[in-house]
């Protein structure tokens, strides 16, 4: 494997607004990341962070504001969920984007049956249940990897996502293309 690339000269950095603003051109699906802590307390954040990073194990990544109370309880269980919004969601998104300590009582979920992580089941099209196997701390953020060891899908038929880009919500419409196929979330298509 190759070693870390550390750069040597200090280098002015980029100002956190032109960063922002940068990253608001980019669009991308819209989650919340939800647990439960260890007194059975549902916790839940929105998360646009999301990305798969290996098939072989099966690993997916999440950033967290470092301060985030579910983070925080999050790391405490070792366990995760990934509830990938429908396009209808965009309310439950903002919801869990305020911080809201009474965000779970606003929303339909309940505990998975084999994780016990809250699964947004009206809002999201799919979740994925995840172990933790590392976290890295970065600038005000948090990396957290999760081993995913299972995914339930929510919907019964294809759905649009909801996305975030340009400073405001977004769904992408999602229809079937016989020949290319659809997602094979549960092993069926």
């Amino acid at each position: 494997m190759p070693e870390p690339v550390t750069g040597t000269v200090a280098q002015p950095l980029v100002d956190p607004a032109q960063f922002r603003s940068l990253m608001a051109t980019h669009p991308a699906g819209v989650a919340v990341v939800t647990t439960t802590a260890t007194d059975g307390a549902p916790w839940g954040m929105t998360c646009s962070s999301v990305c798969s990073v290996a098939l072989q194990p099966p690993t997916l990544l999440v950033c967290l504001r470092a301060a985030s109370p579910t983070l925080a309880a999050l790391l405490d269980v070792s366990a995760f969920a990934v509830n990938l919004l429908r396009d209808h969601a965009e309310p439950v998104a903002q919801l869990f984007a305020s911080g809201a300590p009474d965000r779970f009582e606003k929303v339909s979920w309940i505990p998975d049956p084999e994780s016990g992580m809250p699964h947004l089941i009206d809002d999201a099209h799919t979740a994925a249940d995840c172990r933790v196997s590392n976290a890295l701390p970065v600038g005000d953020h948090v990396v957290v990897f999760g081993t995913v060891l299972r995914v339930r899908t929510h919907a019964v038929a294809p759905v649009s996502p909801l996305l975030y880009g340009m400073r405001r919500y977004w769904s992408l419409a999602v229809t079937p293309d016989p020949e290319r196929g659809g997602p094979d979330l549960d092993g069926r298509r």
